[in-house]
C-alpha cells in the first residue's frame, strides 16, 4: 500500500475532529476570536442549541476582503505575531478553527474594518459558495448551520438540543467571567436567556452569571506569591453544591480545566466542606506567559505549568488566606420548610379548645394554678387559657450582657443539651454546641503546631490498642508526625500500639476510637496528600474526639465562652466536616412566624 497525501478538505475534516467536538466548542472558538478581536460588545444567538444555527456578532477590528481569504485558511493567524509560541497573549494562536468550523458546516462570514465597505464570504463544508458586499456595522458577524450535517458519523454522537444548549450556556458563561469589561448577551430560539453589561466588576460578573447569593456568601481573593497573582471570588465552604459544575478556572484569562488546580482547590477547602459537596468559586490564575504552557491540546482547555508545585499553593495559600478572613460567617438560608413547620405547629392549648375541653389542659398540665382559679369562672378561665404563660420568669442575679455587642449574640439557654440559644441584635442565633467546639478544637491545634507543637497529657497507665497488622504500620510510620499533634504512640507487637500521651486540649477522650479513625485517616489519604494535609485530616479526627458532645449540659458560661471563641476564630462558620455551626432566625423570619410580616 502506497503512501499518498490526503486531500486538503479531508484534512480539515480530521483537524475539526479535534477542535469542533460539539456546537459549544465551535462557540466558544468563535467567542474566543471576537474577544481577541477587541470586541465591547458581543451578541449570541443559537437555534436548537446550535446544532442548527449559530451566530455571533461582534464589533472589533473587523476583516477586510484579503484577510478574510487568509482566515478560511489553516494555520493563518493574526495571533502569533512571530514565532514565539511560548508567549501567547491572546485566546486563539493555531489558525484551525475558522477552516476547521467551515469544512463540517456551512458558514457565513460578514465582517467591516471601519471606514471601509463590508465584505462577506460563505463556505459550505470546505467549499466556496459565494462572496460579495456586505452591510453591517463595523465588526464581524459569524454564521454556523447546520453543524456536521454531511459528517452523519459525528452528528449522531452529539446529545439533545437541550444539553448541548447547556454545554454551549457553560462556555458563554466562562468567557465572559474572564471578560467583565466586554457586554455579552446570548439568545436560544428567539429568547434571551443571558445579559450582562460591559465594565462589571468581577465579583458582580461573576454572581451575575452563577449565583446571586455568591454576592453574600463568598470572599474576595487577592493574593500575590512572587510573580504569580491569584484573584477572583470564592463561596463560603457552608455556600456549596452537589456537583463540582460551579468552579470556574482561569489561567491568564482562559478558561481551563486543569486536574491541578481542581485538586488545588479541594485541598484548600479539606476539612471545611462535606467530601460529597462542592465549593462556588471563579480563580483568576495570572503568570508570565513563559511559565505556562496553552499549547497541550486544540481545545486549548488544558495547560501545563513550569513550576505545579508553586502554582498549588498560590491557589492552597490564596484561598486559605481570603477563607480564614471570613471568621465566623456561615451561608445563611432560612429553609422553607423549616419555618413551615414552625407556621404549622398546633399549640396545645388551641388543639384543647379545637376539641372542645378547653378545661382539659388546664387539669392536665397546670395542677399547681389551680388554687389561684378556684374563683374564676370558666368563661374567664377559657379566655385566660388562650394567653397563659408556659414558663415562669426568674429575677435575673446580674444584669444580662448587651447582644447588640456580639455579632452572634448572647446565651439565653439550651435546646435539648445539644443547641445553644443566643439573643442577637438582628435576631435568634441557634449553634450547634459539638459542630461548633469542634472547629474550634481544631484551630487551637492548628494554632499550636504551628508555635512549636501541640501540649500533650501522659497517661498513668498507658493504653493498648488492638489493630490489625497493616494499621500497625501506617501508625508506626508517622508516630513522629501524631507525636507533634501531642499524641504519643509505638508499637507493642505485630497487632497493636501502646497510646503513652495524648493531646492536653483533648481532655479525657476515647484513646482506642481515637487511634482507630486516625488508623482509618491514614489509609484514605496517606499516599494522595502532602505532609501538611494529612496533619490537617488527623487533627481534624482529633478534634472531633476531643470537642464538647451533644447532651452534655453547659452553664451559660461556657455557652458564651463557646460564642466568643467562634467570633475570633477562622473557619467557625463550619465543622470540620463541612456542616454549619450556626443558623439565624432574623427578626424579620420570626416578624413571619407570627403573621406580623
Amino acid at each position: 500500500m502506497s503512501i499518498r497525501r490526503l486531500p486538503e478538505h479531508l484534512v480539515n475534516r480530521i483537524a475539526a475532529g479535534e477542535v469542533v467536538e460539539r456546537p459549544a466548542s465551535a462557540l466558544k472558538e468563535l467567542v474566543e476570536n471576537a474577544i481577541d478581536a477587541g470586541a465591547t460588545r458581543i451578541a449570541i444567538a443559537l437555534q436548537a442549541g446550535g446544532t442548527e444555527r449559530i451566530e455571533v456578532a461582534d464589533d472589533g477590528c473587523g476583516m477586510d476582503r484579503d484577510e478574510m481569504a487568509l482566515a478560511l485558511e489553516r494555520h493563518a493567524t493574526s495571533k502569533l505575531p512571530d514565532d514565539a509560541i511560548d508567549q501567547v497573549a491572546t485566546l486563539g494562536f493555531r489558525g484551525e478553527a475558522l477552516p476547521s468550523i467551515a469544512s463540517v458546516a456551512r458558514m457565513r462570514i460578514e465582517s467591516r474594518v471601519r471606514g471601509a465597505d463590508g465584505w462577506q464570504r460563505t463556505v459550505d463544508n470546505g467549499v466556496v459558495a459565494e462572496e460579495g458586499p456586505a452591510a453591517l456595522p463595523p465588526g464581524t458577524r459569524i454564521t454556523v448551520e447546520d453543524l456536521f450535517a454531511r459528517v452523519p458519523a459525528r452528528r449522531k454522537f452529539l446529545r439533545s438540543p437541550r444539553s448541548e444548549y447547556a454545554a454551549c450556556v457553560d462556555a458563554v458563561k466562562r468567557l465572559a467571567m474572564a471578560r467583565p469589561d466586554i457586554g455579552f448577551t446570548l439568545e436560544h430560539d428567539g429568547r434571551r436567556t443571558l445579559a450582562v453589561q460591559p465594565g462589571e466588576s468581577r465579583p458582580d460578573r461573576v454572581a451575575a452569571l452563577t449565583d446571586r447569593g455568591l454576592a453574600d456568601n463568598s470572599v474576595a481573593v487577592d493574593h500575590l506569591r512572587g510573580d504569580m497573582r491569584l484573584g477572583g471570588v470564592a463561596g463560603l465552604p457552608t455556600f456549596n453544591r452537589g456537583v463540582a459544575d460551579h468552579q470556574y478556572l482561569f489561567v491568564n484569562g482562559r478558561p481551563v480545566k486543569d486536574r491541578l488546580l481542581i485538586g488545588a482547590v479541594r485541598g484548600a477547602y479539606a476539612e471545611m466542606i462535606p467530601r460529597d459537596r462542592h465549593p462556588l468559586l471563579a480563580l483568576f490564575v495570572d503568570l508570565p506567559a513563559s511559565e505556562v504552557d496553552v499549547n497541550v491540546h486544540p481545545a486549548k482547555t488544558e495547560v501545563r505549568f513550569r513550576d505545579p508545585g508553586g502554582v498549588r499553593g498560590l491557589i492552597v495559600g490564596g484561598l486559605r488566606h481570603a477563607l480564614d478572613a471570613a471568621g465566623h460567617r456561615s451561608a445563611q438560608r432560612p429553609s422553607a420548610a423549616a419555618l413551615g413547620n414552625w407556621q404549622t405547629e398546633t399549640s396545645p392549648l388551641r388543639h384543647s379548645r379545637e376539641s372542645g375541653n378547653p378545661a382539659s389542659f388546664f387539669s392536665a398540665h397546670l395542677e399547681g394554678w389551680a388554687p389561684a382559679f378556684a374563683g374564676v369562672t370558666g368563661e374567664v378561665r377559657e379566655q385566660f387559657l388562650d394567653y397563659a404563660p408556659q414558663a415562669r420568669a426568674e429575677p435575673a442575679t446580674e444584669p444580662p450582657p448587651q447582644a447588640a455587642a456580639h455579632p452572634l449574640g448572647v446565651a439565653r439557654g439550651q435546646v435539648a443539651a445539644t443547641y445553644i440559644v443566643a439573643e442577637a441584635e438582628d435576631g435568634l442565633v441557634i449553634v450547634d454546641q459539638h459542630a461548633a467546639h469542634e472547629r474550634l478544637v481544631l484551630e487551637r491545634m492548628r494554632r499550636a503546631m504551628a508555635d512549636g507543637g501541640v501540649a500533650r497529657q501522659a497517661l498513668l497507665l498507658p493504653e493498648v490498642v488492638e489493630l490489625d497488622e497493616p494499621a500497625c504500620d501506617r501508625l508506626e510510620a508517622r508516630a513522629a508526625e501524631l507525636a507533634e499533634m501531642g499524641l504519643e504512640v509505638e508499637r507493642f507487637g505485630p497487632r497493636a500500639m501502646l497510646v503513652r500521651a495524648t493531646p492536653a486540649l483533648l481532655g479525657q477522650g476515647d484513646s482506642k476510637g481515637l487511634v482507630t479513625d486516625l488508623a482509618d485517616e491514614l489509609a484514605a489519604y496517606d499516599d494522595a496528600l502532602s505532609l501538611r494535609e494529612r496533619l490537617d485530616h488527623v487533627a481534624a479526627t482529633m478534634a472531633c474526639h476531643g470537642s464538647v458532645r451533644a447532651g452534655r449540659i453547659l452553664s451559660v458560661a461556657e455557652m458564651n465562652a463557646i460564642l466568643r471563641e467562634m467570633e475570633v476564630t477562622p473557619h467557625s462558620g463550619q465543622c470540620n466536616h463541612g456542616r454549619p455551626t450556626w443558623v439565624k432566625l432574623a427578626h424579620g423570619d420570626i416578624e413571619k412566624l407570627f403573621g406580623r410580616k
